[in-house]
């Protein structure tokens, strides 16, 4: 097994790390020294998530902030506290995620797989920048996914799925957007010694769709049973994060799409930076970064 690096003296935001890859990167960066802060939407699971983190990593230096990443305000709640207490932010993983089987609104009134695991990302991240270029080299990892692959491209005229919606299309236009927006950020960050990474974590087993409710529900947890023998578990899952959140073999690499700690290519229109210009721009006026003309 080779030597896990040494992330004493890193600061480190993990999104949605109450339960599944986000709890076990957690885990992992604050077992190799790092000071941890946790996201949870719920008190209870995120308190519990805390002293679980604690007590296997046999790290105290690990905090919980609560968000609710459907909500543009809680969003800005949380960079707000996080800013206040902390000088520097070495990584931000985004990884708090969601997808509704049934369309759904946030708070703010976006379709709320979007919202949630793109507004979200995009926004908690935009509000973080000056404190990531400060803490350089500093790296930011997106939890994305090959559900982007679904996709043909972005549907700009319906970003809300007002027109049309389909769970699982709505999903694959999320994680199609953390691959546009990981790219876009790329570029943007050149020259400043922060990273933005995107990555495909693998088929899990973790809570992931158990938001849902009734015979949805139902669903994703006979399906998280059958597919038992085949899927990740969460440990095995987070590992690209937790690969692109610590390792020295990718200091310095920006841009670029991994699945199992190794690059490999996103589709084809996710390389379209036109496409990326065009969702940054657009996702500004969304979430009130500028004013829409």
């Amino acid at each position: 097994m080779p030597t896990a690096p040494d992330m004493s003296g890193k600061t480190v935001l993990v999104t949605g790390a109450n339960q599944g890859i986000g709890l076990e990167t957690a885990v992992s960066l604050a077992r190799m020294g790092a000071n941890v802060t946790m996201t949870s939407r719920d008190a209870a699971k995120g308190e519990a998530a805390l002293a679980e983190v604690k007590s296997r990593s046999s790290n105290n230096n690990v905090e919980l902030m609560l968000a609710d990443f459907g909500s543009l305000d809680s969003t800005r709640k949380l960079a707000g506290d996080f800013q206040a207490k902390h000088d520097r932010l070495d990584v931000l993983v985004n990884n708090a995620g969601a997808i509704q089987m049934s369309r759904s609104e946030t708070a703010d009134g976006f379709e709320t797989t979007f919202g949630v695991n793109h507004l979200g990302y995009f926004l908690l991240t935009s509000l973080l920048l000056d404190l990531l270029k400060a803490s350089a080299p500093a790296r930011i990892v997106n939890v994305a996914s090959r559900a982007h692959l679904r996709t043909p491209g972005m549907n700009f005229d319906d970003l809300n799925s007002r027109q049309k919606f389909s769970g699982m299309g709505a999903y694959a236009q999320s994680k199609f957007a953390n691959v546009l927006f990981t790219y876009e950020l790329a570029r943007r960050l050149e020259g400043s010694g922060v990273t933005a990474n995107a990555l495909h974590p693998g088929v899990v087993r973790t809570g992931f769709g158990k938001n849902n409710a009734g015979l949805i529900r139902v669903a994703f947890q006979a399906l998280q049973l059958i597919g038992r023998p085949w899927f990740l578990s969460p440990e095995q899952g987070a590992q690209t994060s937790i690969y692109l959140a610590s390792s020295p073999e990718v200091e310095g690499v920006s841009g670029k799409y991994f699945a199992d700690c190794r690059e490999e290519p996103s589709s084809p229109a996710s390389r379209d930076e036109e496409a990326q210009r065009r969702l940054w721009e657009m996702s500004e006026q969304m979430v009130g970064l500028k004013a829409a003309v």
